[in-house]
């Protein structure tokens, strides 16, 4: 309704405009040819005339009709410069908000619809310096108004922010048309005002606020830099603080190019995904999947039969598989790659300055260009009372403490239904744990879409977890009788014995310890960064769990990239940080993976999407694995091809994932997968025939009966 309100009178406008050809009175040689009457009438009813004129110049920009340049000159030579402009730069102002209110009532929607992700982009580049945008478009006349008007419209802007900067920005054009208008007799034509010399001078003012932003940012960073002393000689190209994923590749890169740079780690080289995360999780996933598999071996034709499980042989298993990826990640690798390896406590003094204590007793001080801060991230422990006085253990404390167990513990609580909580409940389960998980939100993995949820709730149900939702944990308790944590679940409270409990609530950026305080560099979660990956100053850089949004491994790495080179290179181009297509994997069984928008997320943003999903059930080599749980499910423009997100529940839901990962990084869509050969009989034919499924439902009927009637008439 409200669209129609708006689209009836701008109809109704614009459809008199051109059907009586008003278009004929607003051209120069008319406003010349009238220019005597005009001035009579003001003389005779100057208020009636001001008045219909700003009525007139508001319906013909607030319409984006042809004619304002026309009216900006008719204004000067009827009221004079200084009436004139005030009078065209309210009018203006006004009928340019008015066309930026229609098109966002009657196209944001729509084009939302459409772009949804390339308008978000731009969205958050308006939050952040849309005035300053807006303020340089005014500037320059050589820009069409009315256009402005109507794509400002799409963006996030506030109207308040759009009409002010607008007034402003377009007060220097409206003064020189004004003053032309004033000499009108004079004026053969429109050109003869916007001549390739004042088009010159608007665009040099134009190009002036980003000379002056430029200037003001150089010497806001003089401000910041004042209270140090720069070293007039340094040491090292760069520093980087932690020797996790986003440290090791920003050392690496950094080595590459030839820089002398300095690896500062003050625990484990490989950070916590080699040393408590990724890798031992995994490697505990395999040993429980394999022990679930023998307890079901009849679904492949064997006999079922209890596995016997020594928990001492389980985790030296783990601690041997870290050992022989530790390599990868040692100090001896990355000194023959040309990184200084430091082990020991780094703290930034100053900018350009980093301490070090070392771990071995020899501290030292090393000036450098640059800093890249990639200090991970910790488990976060939630201050429920009397934790401490029981047996709990984190994501990261849990590997040493159960490598002392003597047998597995018989019954864990599980605290947290994310990725972690729930990879981990679902293996010691399967190892021969009772194993109750307690997750406050009304689902497990929350994050993805109901579906999912619902699946892997089944599953873990199916496996005999004691999945409880919706459930708040209240205290901790030790008694004579054993440990317990008191929960509550509607309105009631109730108790859970364990041997152990696993705290699995989540991760939290490490944002004290190494000189952020004193430097006064900005934190909230985590770091505070430019979408350069630069805090407040420009030579420090953040990246990976530090720094955020996203806490994977991968994605440290690849922020790693962007902290190096920008850190070394900057001076000659930096590059944003691309997170456009970021995949993730839970490594339950059935996996989950995700790349891109979910269903959930698409309705939350009010995305128009078509949803194909294809069921593992139909994929022969799932069901000769008897791996048919899961699907593959892509989300698409309605009717187009092009993939905006992909969810696969099953076995090897990351590997499958990598595809389509590919396919969104370079803009290949459903039908490129589908004309793309996939070995027979794979996992990875599942992404085929999805893209088969999309392809079938979006089959060009109409086309069809054409052909079906065709084959009629060749069988006579």
């Amino acid at each position: 309704m409200k669209r129609l309100l708006i689209l009836i009178p701008l109809a109704a406008i614009a459809f008199a405009f051109f059907y009586f050809d008003l278009g004929q009175y607003l051209t120069l040689d008319a406003l010349k040819a009238r220019q005597s009457d005009f001035a009579a009438f003001y003389c005779q009813s100057p208020v009636e005339v001001i008045a219909t004129f700003f009525l007139i110049y508001v319906v013909v920009t607030g319409a984006s009709l042809p004619g304002a340049a026309i009216l900006t000159l008719a204004a000067g030579a009827m009221f004079g410069l200084v009436a004139g402009t005030v009078i065209v730069s309210f009018a203006s102002s006004i009928g340019a908000t008015l066309a930026f209110f229609a098109s966002r009532y009657l196209f944001r929607d729509v084009v939302r619809a459409r772009f949804g992700d390339r308008l978000r982009a731009i969205d958050s580049g308006v939050a952040r310096d849309g005035a300053f945008y807006l303020f340089t478009l005014r500037l320059v006349p050589a820009f069409p108004f009315f256009l402005i008007n109507l794509l400002m419209g799409l963006t996030a802007i506030r109207s308040g922010t759009f009409y002010l900067v607008s007034q402003i920005g377009m007060l220097a054009g409206t003064v020189v048309f004004v003053n032309a208008g004033t000499q009108l007799a004079q004026i053969e034509s429109l050109a003869g005002i916007a001549s390739p010399a004042l088009l010159g001078s608007f665009v040099a003012l134009g190009i002036f606020p980003w000379i002056a932003r430029a200037v003001v940012g150089w010497v806001k960073t003089r401000r910041l830099y004042a209270k140090w002393t720069k070293p007039k000689q340094f040491d090292r190209n760069m520093v980087v603080i932690g020797a996790g994923a986003g440290g090791l590749v920003s050392a690496y890169i950094a080595a590459t190019v030839k820089a002398k740079v300095t690896l500062v780690e003050a625990h484990k080289m490989g950070g916590d995904c080699l040393n408590f995360g990724c890798v031992p999780s995994k490697a505990l996933i395999r040993s429980a999947k394999l022990a679930h598999q023998t307890r079901h071996a009849s679904h492949y034709g064997l006999a079922d039969s209890e596995p016997v499980v020594p928990f001492p042989a389980v985790m030296a298993r783990i601690r041997q598989v870290i050992t022989d990826i530790e390599p990868h990640d040692s100090v001896e690798r990355y000194t023959g790659l040309g990184v200084e390896v430091v082990q020991g406590y780094a703290t930034i003094v100053d900018p350009w300055t980093v301490a070090i204590k070392g771990n071995h007793g020899i501290d030292q001080t090393l000036t450098t260009r640059s800093i890249v801060i990639a200090a991970g991230g910790s488990p976060f422990v939630p201050p429920i009372p009397g934790l401490d006085s029981v047996d709990y253990v984190t994501s990261d404390t849990m590997w040493d403490r159960f490598s002392t167990l003597d047998a597995l513990p018989k019954r864990i609580v599980v605290l947290g239904g994310g990725p972690i909580g729930c990879e981990l409940a679902q293996s010691f389960a399967r190892l021969g744990s009772h194993v109750t998980q307690v997750e406050q939100s009304a689902r497990i993995m929350a994050r993805e879409d109901e579906d999912v949820s619902t699946l892997i709730a089944a599953r873990f149900r199916d496996e005999g977890i004691d999945l409880r939702t919706g459930t708040r944990a209240v205290r901790c308790e030790r008694r004579e009788a054993g440990q317990f944590l008191m929960v509550e679940a509607e309105g009631a409270e109730a108790e859970i014995g364990f041997d152990f409990l696993i705290v699995a609530v989540g991760r939290v950026a490490r944002l004290t310890g190494y000189g952020l305080e004193a430097l006064g560099i900005e934190t909230g979660k985590t770091v505070i960064t430019n979408e350069y990956l630069q805090t407040i100053y420009p030579n420090i850089y953040a990246a990976g769990d530090v720094a955020g949004p996203y806490q994977f491994t991968h994605v440290a790495a690849h922020q790693a990239w962007f902290a190096a080179v920008n850190a070394l290179f900057g001076r000659f181009r930096k590059f944003k940080a691309d997170y456009r297509v970021i995949p993730w994997t839970t490594f339950t069984d059935p996996e989950v993976a995700r790349v891109g928008l979910s269903e959930a997320e698409a309705k939350e943003q009010k995305i128009a999407v078509e949803v194909t999903t294809y069921p593992l059930h139909e994929l022969d080599r799932a069901i000769a694995d008897s791996a048919t749980t899961g699907f593959v499910k892509v989300l698409t423009p309605p009717g187009k091809d092009k993939i905006l997100g992909v969810t696969i529940v099953g076995e090897h839901a990351g590997d499958l994932l990598a595809e389509y990962v590919l396919a969104m990084k370079h803009g290949l869509g459903l039908n490129k997968l589908l004309g793309t050969i996939h070995t027979y009989p794979t996992l990875a034919e599942a992404n085929k025939y999805a893209a088969g499924e999309w392809k079938r439902a979006n089959a060009p009927q109409g086309i069809l009966r054409w052909l079906g009637r065709y084959h009629a008439w060749m069988r006579g």
